[in-house]
């Protein structure tokens, strides 16, 4: 990312957005969110030497470490998910659009968070919140022996996931409007 004196910041994508109030105050929800997803990578790393150690040097085997490793996983996953897309480090194809003007690439862009990710984002929640909240409701835990008993709240971090990743949505669709709004 390149910053200029007036605020604007270029990423990855090329485009120079400026900064809103509301992206500033986004991006600290979704830095701290990252900053979060990071510290739960080196606990799952923790996690898996510890169960490699306990089945290979002492042959024990446990299914809570197994499914640990998986819910850890699983976090991590959907708290990045927002911390990636405000940091730009998603996957992005631009092979047309970086021969297009960069108004138009602005409107690109825009119609992009608009059309894709936060409708995505919206059906997402539409059908994840009934989802979380039967699962709350009935105390759901794992099916195997030994497992983990709070699946319900595993199942909760899909709704946080993505209401993280429409936020940074949401950030940049202030960004992208501020853009388009400013003088040519």
């Amino acid at each position: 990312m390149t910053n200029s004196s007036d605020g604007v910041v270029a990423g990855p994508s090329g485009l120079a957005l400026p900064s809103t109030a509301l992206s500033r105050a986004i991006d600290r929800v979704l830095a701290f969110s990252g900053e979060l997803a990071s510290a739960l990578w080196t606990v799952l790393v923790l996690v898996i030497v510890l169960q490699v150690i306990a089945r290979y040097a002492f042959g024990k085997g446990s299914i809570m470490m197994e499914e640990l490793q998986w819910h850890l996983y699983a976090v991590g996953f959907m708290l990045g998910l927002g911390f990636t897309e405000m940091r730009e480090r998603n996957v992005r194809i631009d092979v047309l659009a970086e021969r297009f003007s960069a108004h138009t690439r602005l409107r690109i862009e825009l119609a992009g968070l608009l059309l894709l990710l936060l409708s995505f984002c919206a059906v997402v929640l539409w059908y994840a919140v009934p989802f979380v909240a039967t699962s709350w409701q009935l105390h759901e835990v794992s099916a195997a022996p030994g497992g983990l008993p709070y699946r319900w709240f595993l199942k909760s971090f899909i709704v946080t996931g993505f209401a993280l990743l429409a936020l940074a949505g949401l950030g940049r669709l202030t960004r992208v409007w501020a853009a388009l709004s400013a003088p040519r």
